[in-house]
């Protein structure tokens, strides 16, 4: 439905674990990731980490061909295909990278499906190197969250969106799907109304259920993505049924009430025999 707005993360919850890790872990660069996880901010160590790979003889096709690989729950894809088609704004708002996120959603035919991507920038430079940067220039500035990592407040990048919509006059409700504990800012800009999906046991769900009261939105949990698929689009259906039965209402439609109800059925005339 044109008034729904659908918010993706990407790691483990498109795709069923973290991509950055997964690049690391498939290209053997595990133990040196680990090493300098101490000394740098997560995402300045992926940039260095690409640096590395492009020294030990790595190629971007070889990192494309890992990203192909990722794991993904087959029930995902159709529900993200079928929330498209009726009509939903699909977007994302990941702290994973640009050239990740679009190279999988390539290679599953599903990029045309979101309007928006939200992502810390990685391109290939000249050299053939991939690069990855913050979307926001922490070395600059601080973006003044303390909930969120220094490249990213996803609080923010919601409270964009939501303004964006409304300067154009747009309402819309809002379904966030998550489960990092970075999408907990985010989480707490959702208003009534809207809805919020963590994942079960993960650092989302574990921050919401320490004060739930703190959440506007409605809260549906879900596991897998078998889950993921079938709340979402259950809950697309019950917000599209809520808002045509609005539209249909006498009020919206300019009927007064007494000519929307039916008229009582006149009893047939006694007839004397």
């Amino acid at each position: 439905m044109a008034g729904i707005v659908v918010v993706f993360d990407f790691d483990k919850t498109i795709i069923d674990l973290d991509s950055d890790n997964w690049v690391v872990d498939e290209l053997g660069a595990t133990d040196l990731f680990n090493q300098l996880l101490p000394t740098m901010p997560w995402n300045s160590l992926m940039d260095r980490m690409m640096t590395e790979l492009h020294a030990q003889g790595k190629t971007i096709d070889d990192i494309v061909e890992v990203l192909k690989r990722a794991p993904i729950h087959p029930d995902v894809v159709p529900a993200i295909r079928a929330a498209h088609a009726l009509g939903c704004d699909l977007r994302i708002v990941s702290d994973a990278n640009m050239f990740f996120i679009e190279t999988i959603l390539d290679h599953l035919g599903i990029r045309e499906c979101f309007s928006e991507i939200n992502t810390n920038p990685g391109y290939v430079d000249e050299e053939g190197r991939l690069r990855i940067f913050p979307i926001h220039d922490f070395q600059k500035s601080s973006h003044g969250c303390n909930l969120c990592p220094p490249n990213m407040c996803k609080g923010l990048v919601m409270e964009r969106i939501q303004a964006s919509l409304m300067s154009e006059g747009k309402k819309k409700k809002f379904i966030y799907l998550g489960d990092g504990s970075g999408d907990y800012c985010p989480s707490l800009k959702l208003g009534e109304g809207d809805f919020l999906m963590p994942r079960k046991n993960f650092p989302l769900w574990d921050l919401i259920s320490q004060n739930p009261l703190v959440i506007k939105a409605e809260i549906h949990e879900w596991s897998d993505g078998e889950e993921l698929a079938r709340i979402l689009l259950n809950l697309i259906k019950t917000i599209s049924m809520a808002e045509n039965a609005q539209l249909l209402s006498p009020q919206n439609m300019g009927v007064p009430v007494y000519e929307a109800l039916p008229s009582p059925t006149p009893k047939p005339a006694m007839v004397a025999n």
